[in-house]
């Protein structure tokens, strides 16, 4: 199911043996756009530290009550590494980190699944480690962004400024960022439109802006979307022919039977 990254936050996470902290942020890498870390801040039973939570040590969600069960031990956790969320995190850091845990990492494999070995977190328990050259990590380059700083970067269309990002929309089983909520509030009375973060053409992390190639039109004509309900998949497959783009969801010979089905002249009944 898709949700907002802002109904996200302040999510219960809980440990085997009791509450860990509440969710205040999400870091994502800047590659595939898929949520690596949720960010726990704890209370005073881990002086009041931040910890990262990735969704690989998730057990189960209790959406009805707000809360996230984890694999771990509130020991574990209080014992964990320091981690300034100040600075960027490298990834020689991030897999300090991910050791102490002992979750796999989630990068170098030549796949395109968003956690390696598959679509889903849990593909990477127990698979083979992936094989990397030397340099072929792109140094030791940070790639983790976090969800609430990048809420609020500008929005370009090809033609001038649309709006701003108002909220993140990810899948809630892959973890993936599926659409930027770009409100365009200063130029369309409020209307808010969903953008898959693959059609972004330049994104710059220096200057908090986001450049799309569609025209301030085109965004404006989008199928209408309500913010209070929930994206399904008729309106998610509304938008993508809308904007004729392939759905992230089929594969190419999947989209192309279903763009010869719809073009077909209906069956005539017979007499």
């Amino acid at each position: 199911m898709l949700r907002s990254i802002k109904d996200l936050e302040r999510y219960t996470v809980s440990a085997e043996d009791g509450d860990i902290g509440e969710v205040s942020d999400f870091y994502f890498d800047d590659a595939r756009w898929t949520v690596r870390y949720l960010v726990t801040e704890t209370g005073s039973f881990f002086n009041e530290r931040k910890v990262l939570i990735s969704p690989i040590a998730f057990r189960q969600a209790s959406w009805e009550t707000r809360r996230f069960h984890v694999a771990l031990t509130r020991d574990k956790v209080r014992h964990s590494p320091d981690i300034d969320l100040a600075q960027p995190v490298s990834r020689q850091r991030e897999r300090e980190y991910s050791q102490y845990f002992g979750w796999p990492d989630y990068w170098g494999y030549p796949s395109d699944f968003s956690w390696g070995a598959g679509p889903l977190p849990e593909a990477l328990i127990g698979a083979s480690p992936p094989v990397v050259h030397k340099g072929g990590e792109a140094g030791d380059d940070p790639h983790l962004r976090s969800a609430r700083v990048v809420t609020g970067y500008g929005v370009d269309g090809t033609d001038g400024e649309i709006g701003h990002i108002a909220d993140l929309v990810v899948d809630d089983e892959s973890w993936d960022i599926r659409y930027l909520v770009v409100d365009t509030s200063n130029w369309f009375m409020g209307h808010k439109v969903l953008v898959a973060p693959r059609w972004a053409g330049l994104i710059s992390w220096e200057a908090s802006k986001v450049s799309i190639g569609l025209t301030r039109e085109a965004i404006r004509q989008c199928p209408p979307w309500d913010p209070a309900a929930p994206v399904n998949r008729e309106y998610e497959t509304r938008m993508y022919d809308y904007y004729g783009r392939p759905v992230y969801w089929e594969s190419p010979a999947e989209a192309e039977s279903r763009r010869r089905a719809a073009t077909q002249p209906p069956t005539q009944p017979a007499p």
